[in-house]
């Protein structure tokens, strides 16, 4: 009877322990805090305009093509020209187009495309040129530079870390006064559409290898992201669930 009650009690203990196990594997909780600073993004803004052309997109108010204007050169070859029509994007200056386009710079006028951290938030001033053709006028280059903060969002179902730009001011130079207010807007709608949102850390490719032998594999699962922003450095404070 004692060997039937001894017997018992160590299958209860199992089967406690089993459950016990389990509570944990499924509900087991970590924290993992990656740090960004301002040094590690002017490495990497410097690779990127080392070894690729600088960032372009369009500030055209509709689908108009560069390929359409440079048929229309071609078949012209004038210099000076405006075509007749609402294709603005067919004003022609000198022996090129106005491709109606916007490039991201490294700098300009001293003030160079950059990410810092200060006062709690994500300033990324943004150098750039480009050119526009307002109607009426012809193609109008502009350059300069825009104030502009990233604002953190958490993705759970693409399990990464975004930010999303909001322009807060253009500052532009060589317009001549034509279309600078025009301009403005166009950069900052631009700008607006065109980088957001950004990926900044993709959640799921943090992993640690951890040696599992004949149990299957720990999948790592992010549930929160908690962003600290200090002087100088980003904070990611990412909450993981470990599952099987």
């Amino acid at each position: 009877m004692s060997e039937v009650l001894h017997m018992y009690r160590n299958i209860v203990t199992v089967i406690l322990a089993v459950i016990l196990f389990s509570s944990v594997a499924v509900a087991q909780k970590a924290e993992v805090t990656v740090s960004l600073n301002e040094a590690f993004f002017d490495a990497l803004l410097d690779s990127i305009y080392q070894n690729y052309d600088p960032p372009e997109f369009s500030v055209a108010t509709t689908g108009r093509t560069n390929i359409n204007v440079r048929t229309r050169w071609r078949a012209f070859g004038a210099q000076g020209l405006a075509f007749a029509g609402d294709d603005r994007s067919s004003y022609i200056v000198g022996s090129g187009y106005c491709s109606e386009t916007v490039k991201i710079l490294r700098e300009m006028d001293g003030v160079r495309t950059a990410v810092r951290f200060r006062e709690g938030k994500i300033y990324v001033p943004l150098a750039f040129s480009g050119n526009y053709a307002p109607p009426f006028v012809g193609c109008v280059e502009f350059a300069g530079w825009a104030e502009t903060n990233i604002d953190l969002e958490f993705d759970q179902q693409g399990q990464r870390l975004i930010g999303k730009a909001r322009v807060l001011n253009v500052n532009l130079n060589g317009t001549g006064g034509i279309g600078g207010t025009l301009i403005a807007k166009l950069i900052q709608s631009s700008i607006d559409k065109k980088l957001n949102p950004i990926e900044i850390l993709r959640l799921d490719k943090v992993s640690f290898g951890v040696p599992i032998q004949n149990t299957g594999n720990i999948r790592m699962k992010a549930v929160s992201v908690v962003p600290e922003v200090g002087n100088g450095v980003l904070n990611i404070r990412i909450g993981y669930d470990f599952t099987k």
